[in-house]
Parts: C-alpha cells; sequence; structure tokens
C-alpha cells in the first residue's frame, strides 16, 4: 500500500512540478533551427551540433567498451519536449549512444524519451531486408516519460436529459464513464 502511494505522490509532484527535459548549462548550446528531418537529410552538415529529438525507444543494446546503443523512432515533440503523435507522424529513426551502460530492462520497448545530442554523423544498418542509414547522436541529457494512461470521467448523478421517467422524474441512470477530451487532460 505504501508503494502505491508513493509513487501516487511521485506521479503528482513530477505533473506539478514539469520535467526539466534541457539543463540549464545546455539551453544556450541547442540549435533550435535544426530538425531531425535537416539532420536525417544530412548528417554530417549538422555533425556537431546539439538538438533535441524524442521518440519511442525500438531497441537498447549495450556495447562492448562501456556505453549503450538506444535505437529510437523519432517523434514529433510537444512544447514542453514530450514525444506525441502516432506512429505514423515519424520521419524516421535515429542512434542515441549514451557513454554509460544503462540496462535494457531499464528503457523497454515503447519507452517514450527525449534526447539532448550531439549529432556524430550516421551509421548504416539492416533493418529487415534494407540498409537503412541511422543519423547519430551522443546523449548529453535524457528524459524518460511516464507511460500515458486513459483518463475517464463521470457524468455526475442525476442525469437531467430529454428523457424524463415515470412519474415526471429525471432519470436516474447509471453513471456514463466515458474518455476525457485531449486538451482537458
Amino acid at each position: 500500500m505504501r508503494g502505491l502511494v508513493s509513487i501516487g505522490v511521485a506521479v503528482l509532484v513530477t505533473g506539478c512540478a514539469g520535467v526539466p527535459v534541457v539543463p540549464p548549462d545546455l539551453k544556450d548550446k541547442i540549435d533550435e533551427r535544426v530538425s531531425f528531418l535537416q539532420v536525417k537529410a544530412s548528417p554530417l552538415s549538422y555533425k556537431g551540433r546539439l538538438i533535441v529529438v524524442g521518440g519511442m525507444v525500438l531497441t537498447a543494446k549495450p556495447l562492448k567498451q562501456d556505453g549503450t546503443r538506444i535505437e529510437i523512432l523519432e517523434l514529433p515533440l510537444d512544447e514542453d519536449y514530450e514525444p506525441t503523435g502516432r506512429l505514423t507522424d515519424s520521419q524516421g529513426r535515429f542512434l542515441a549512444f549514451h557513454k554509460k551502460f544503462l540496462d535494457p530492462a531499464t528503457i523497454p520497448m515503447g519507452t517514450r524519451m527525449t534526447v539532448v545530442g550531439e549529432v556524430t554523423g550516421s551509421v548504416s544498418l539492416p533493418v529487415d531486408e534494407v540498409d537503412y542509414v541511422y543519423p547519430t547522436m551522443d546523449i548529453k541529457a535524457v528524459t524518460v516519460w511516464p507511460p500515458k494512461v486513459p483518463v475517464w470521467w463521470s457524468r455526475p448523478y442525476p442525469y437531467f436529459g430529454a428523457y424524463w421517467g415515470p412519474y415526471w422524474g429525471p432519470y436516474w441512470g447509471p453513471p456514463q464513464w466515458i474518455p476525457l477530451p485531449e486538451g482537458k487532460r
């Protein structure tokens, strides 16, 4: 029970405080004019630039030398740098390299993350039967986002609608659970 309460409080505090995605020491160094699509088209032209990009983790693989390679499917970012949108909104994949070992179990497939990284070039690796050119970057800061949980709300009792029950009173039906609109979450 204590565990559930502590998780609830942590989520509440995180939701109220916001998540600082870009550390203050890197804020002035980020090139906001460079998009992921530009880096994907010409990774060597943007080598050494610091960008913010995010998406959904496809794989995480430890490297023989200390470090971890994370394959991420890029997704559009909102104003808080949180990856949003459908998977079909993606503009491609990229590889992010973390200097330290990260256990792949801590960032399973489907985890949403935002990376502040320095563009280092590109690598060609197979995706099924096709060679795919991945833009690569070294991670300077990373934010892992909690999973999105649907929010539901109930219409309050009584429901005063067009139907009035017998004896001309209001219809006191069961609650109607409907999803909360996207903008109200």
